[in-house]
């Protein structure tokens, strides 16, 4: 099972410099989602006149129906700056391959928990490391994009675009780096390195508590 906790209201709000298109997912039971919250969060984004659009639907992991889905809002979501995502990682990184030329931003961040999990149809997935990064880096997860897990930029084995641990695999960064240049976003990767923090991780939580 998932659990997705909302990002800080400072953080979200730094995302909001513009219209925004807000995009909820509500489909897969097996993902715990801050629903009242985020209306709570949204309705205050509404007042600020900053939402164009809001789209709640389920299973946007799966892409051909998210693109069927996403057929009707689009000339709203054409007029807004970024889409925001309430949802898990992999729904993020769903959206962020159907609007690749529109910035993407995850309002929540996702946690592990024992049980079953959804099942999607994807090559990529959510690391649950409850720091989400796919905001610094165009919608795509270093986590799990990178062999690696690096968070700060490719290591220095990748070649023509391809992982050094895996050569059938591209390089998670090389894919970073094209999807910011496509937004004109390169800037995004001049800010200070962002540590990830152990201590959100709920394993981490659970080991510590055992010691």
């Amino acid at each position: 099972m998932l659990i997705t906790k909302l990002k800080s209201e400072e953080a979200i709000a730094s995302l909001t410099s513009g219209k925004v298109f807000i995009i909820n997912c509500h489909g897969c039971k097996e993902v715990g989602f801050p629903e009242e919250e985020a209306k709570a969060l949204q309705k205050r984004l509404a007042d600020e006149g900053k939402v164009v659009g809001t789209l709640t639907t389920d299973y946007v992991c799966n892409p051909t129906e998210l693109a069927l889905r996403l057929r009707a809002p689009m000339a709203k979501i054409a007029e807004a700056d970024a889409v925001l995502v309430f949802s898990c990682g992999v729904g993020v990184q769903t959206i962020s391959e159907v609007l690749e030329d529109k910035p993407v931003y995850a309002c929540c961040d996702t946690i592990e928990l024992p049980g079953f999990q959804g099942v999607t149809p994807l090559e990529y997935d959510c690391g649950q490391c409850g720091e989400c990064f796919l905001n610094l880096t165009g919608g795509i997860c270093p986590i799990t994009a990178c062999s690696k897990s690096l968070v700060n930029g490719p290591c220095g084995g990748t070649k023509n675009g391809k992982c050094e641990v895996n050569p059938d695999m591209e390089c998670g960064w090389e894919r970073i780096y094209q999807r910011l240049k496509a937004q004109g976003r390169l800037d995004v990767l001049k800010c200070p390195t962002q540590l990830h923090d152990f201590n959100t991780d709920e394993a981490t939580k659970a080991a510590k508590e055992s010691e």
